[in-house]
C-alpha cells in the first residue's frame, strides 16, 4: 500500500469545536479541529453507518447524530466499550489547506 496526502477542504471550512465531511480517494473522513488541532477519523459510524462529522462535539468526543454513539476525536475510540471503532487518519494543514493521508492500492 501506498500512502498519498489528499487535499480535502479549505483550512476555513473547519472551525474550532466542529466537523466537516470530506472524501479523500474512497474514504468518507469526518475532520475535526479542537482547540486548534486538526484531527481526522472515519466518517461513517461503526455502529450503523450514520455521518459522524455532522455529529455534537463536546469535550473531545463527537456524538453521532443518528444513534448517539460517541468516540472521542483523537483516538476514534468509542466511549462505552472503550475500543477503537473509528479508523484515524494523518491530517495537517499547508498554506492554509487541510491535507488527509490515505493508503491507496
Amino acid at each position: 500500500m501506498t500512502k498519498k496526502w489528499i487535499d480535502v477542504a479549505a483550512s476555513e471550512d473547519c472551525s474550532d469545536g466542529a466537523g466537516i465531511e470530506v472524501i479523500a480517494d474512497s474514504e468518507i473522513i469526518a475532520v475535526f479541529r479542537l482547540n486548534g488541532d486538526l484531527f481526522a477519523i472515519d466518517g461513517v459510524c461503526a455502529h450503523q453507518g450514520g455521518p459522524v462529522a455532522q455529529g455534537r462535539v463536546e469535550h473531545g468526543c463527537v456524538t453521532c447524530p443518528w444513534h448517539g454513539w460517541q468516540y472521542e476525536i483523537p483516538t476514534g475510540i468509542q466511549t462505552i466499550n472503550r475500543k477503537p471503532l473509528q479508523k484515524t487518519f494523518p491530517v495537517r494543514e499547508r498554506e492554509d489547506r487541510i491535507e488527509v493521508q490515505v493508503e491507496i492500492d
